[in-house]
Formats: structure tokens, sequence, C-alpha cells
């Protein structure tokens, strides 16, 4: 594993010990920044299945100021520091250590607001559905902004008034829904 472009292109990044965390392929990466950036020109992120935090540390390596990384496993959060450490990348991020629910409860308590979420649930517990709902009604993603969900193939998602799927696409048993909010005003 390995970060693809940016400021650390090429830089080698650890896996999660184990076989709890399965990791986004290299190739599905590399899709999903092409088909919402490729870079930025700063903004926030929230990595809220981190596993090795590699998403996360890619936003930031093409120009996202700040990412957020959130994975309720031990193994994964001291991953993610070990990564972020040694990618020299630490100030520009946060990470926590509980699960997704409880999470997206103290960002939407704190105001916090992202431009880019990813969320990649385990495939057996997936509650993507769930999560998409409290983001959308809870105002987490900035306008214009950007959900990307890594979910089985057998999931469908579902859009509701504030975002819209973008873009779909199917990599044997993965498939990566983009979401943008819409533009328009809340009433």
């Amino acid at each position: 594993m390995r970060i693809i472009s940016g400021e650390k292109k090429g830089f080698p990044l650890k896996s999660v010990p184990g076989k709890t965390t399965r990791p986004t392929s290299d190739k599905v990466k590399e899709s999903i920044f092409n088909m919402i950036g490729p870079y930025f020109h700063g903004g926030s992120m929230l990595d809220l299945y981190a596993g090795s935090g590699a998403m996360g540390i890619e936003a930031i390596s093409r120009g996202m100021t700040k990412a957020t990384f959130v994975d309720r496993e031990k193994k994964a959060v001291e991953t993610i520091y070990a990564n972020l450490h040694k990618a020299n990348l630490g100030a520009n991020a946060e990470v926590f250590r509980t699960d997704a629910q409880r999470a997206l409860k103290v960002i939407k308590k704190k105001g916090q607001t992202f431009d880019f979420v990813f969320l990649d649930p385990p495939y057996a517990k997936q509650q993507i559905n769930l999560e998409l709902m409290f983001i959308s009604e809870n105002n987490i993603i900035n306008k214009g902004g950007y959900i990307v969900a890594e979910h089985s193939s057998k999931v469908i998602l579902k859009a509701d008034l504030n975002f819209e799927i973008i873009r779909q696409e199917t990599y044997g048993d993965t498939t990566v829904t983009i979401f943008s909010k819409n533009d328009e005003e809340e009433l």
C-alpha cells in the first residue's frame, strides 16, 4: 500500500495487522480520487472507518488541509498514528478511537462540517443508509461537498433531498457510490 499521488506520492503505508480490516485497493483509491478531484485546494475530510488511514492520508497528500480519522479498532488507530508520523502529516490530522455512530454524534454536537466524507464500513456490519441520513439531517457536509461510500455490491444506497448520486462504479464485489450535496437552499 502506498500514497498514489500528490505531495507524498509513492510513500509506503503500513497496513493494519490481522484480517479485521479490508484495505481499499490502489485501483479503487485512484478511481475515487479521479472522480472527485483528483487534487484539492484546502478543505477538510472525514474518514469514518479509517482502517490504516490510507484514504485520509491520500486526501492530505492531494491538497486537503485536514483529515479526521475515526476507527473503533485499537490496531487500526495505532496504524493510523504510525502512518501519519511516518509521512510527517500529524499536524494535518485528528484521530479518534470510537464507533461511527458515536463519532457522528460528537461531530454534530461540535458543529463540524466537511468537504469530503469517506465511508467504508466492514461489509457485514454496514449501516451506510442510516449514516447518510444522519449526515444529511445534521448538515455535516459543506455545500458542494462529496460523500464517497465504498460498499458491498449487494447493498443499495438511497439518495435523499440533500444528496444526489453523481457516480457509481462497481469493481467485483465492491461498489463505490459518490454523492454530492445539492446546492439548493433548505426551506
